[in-house]
């Protein structure tokens, strides 16, 4: 019964001769951890685990808040309080039961990063602080693992694919964190409720092409400005 859900449920992706049933196999083997269930990993995770990727990991501390509500729509405001990766976890599960959905309720820090991030294949990067950026960065260099990254502010968001088939990594772009208080954020300067959508969907389409082996960024980053609607893609 499995094989004829799956063939109903993705059947309009596996009919591009890119994907293909080869491809669909790609997915349901892979296992990607999503750092962070907010404004990025919201649409990242809703369309991951609804494009078939057979293991999810979700990591994430937080509480969900009212103030998330306009751009973290995986949440409803009667679950204000409630921890955001269990209830990820419950309605990815909902979205898609053929999947398997692990949560993390615990903050990714140096003690830990590498034995969550050792169990998957692919990570993808929705969080918020350059530290855990950073701290991301380099457990999935020091682990041979594929990363994707994206970050979002006001109208203008930005993503690259690190440390994949030997490209390079976020050090290699930015040898060093900034000093945090001298970097605006979403909190201080605010973010259009859509942009994260935009850009966790582009995040989940690359992580996607990754692991069906299709085009992916190679050493590129690409910026992406919602206000003009304006394409850069800067190779480094």
């Amino acid at each position: 019964m499995s094989i004829i859900q799956e063939f109903l449920r993705y059947n309009r992706q596996t009919m591009l001769p890119e994907i293909g049933d080869s491809g669909q196999e790609k997915l349901k083997k892979a296992k990607v951890l999503v750092i962070g269930a907010g404004g990025l990993g919201c649409p990242i995770l809703q369309y991951i685990a609804t494009a078939g990727v057979g293991t999810i990991g979700i990591i994430d501390f937080d509480k969900i808040e009212i103030h998330n509500l306009h751009r973290q729509i995986l949440y409803t405001g009667n679950q204000v309080g409630l921890s955001k990766a269990l209830m990820a976890k419950e309605k990815l599960e909902e979205l898609n039961p053929l999947i398997t959905v692990e949560a993390f309720e615990s903050k990714l820090s140096s003690e830990n990063a590498s034995e969550i991030i050792q169990k998957f294949d692919v990570v993808v990067d929705g969080c918020d602080n350059f530290t855990t950026r950073y701290l991301v960065n380099d457990t999935c260099v020091a682990l041979g693992k594929s990363l994707v990254y994206g970050s979002i502010l006001q109208f203008e968001g930005q993503m690259a694919v690190f440390n994949h088939k030997g490209s390079k990594n976020l050090r290699d772009l930015f040898p060093e964190p900034p000093d945090p208080k001298k970097v605006p954020n979403c909190n201080v300067n605010g973010v259009l409720g859509t942009l994260p959508g935009m850009i966790g969907t582009m995040m989940a389409h690359e992580t996607l092409k990754l692991i069906m082996d299709l085009p992916t960024l190679e050493n590129e980053l690409l910026l992406f400005s919602t206000l003009n609607w304006g394409f850069t893609k800067l190779r480094f």
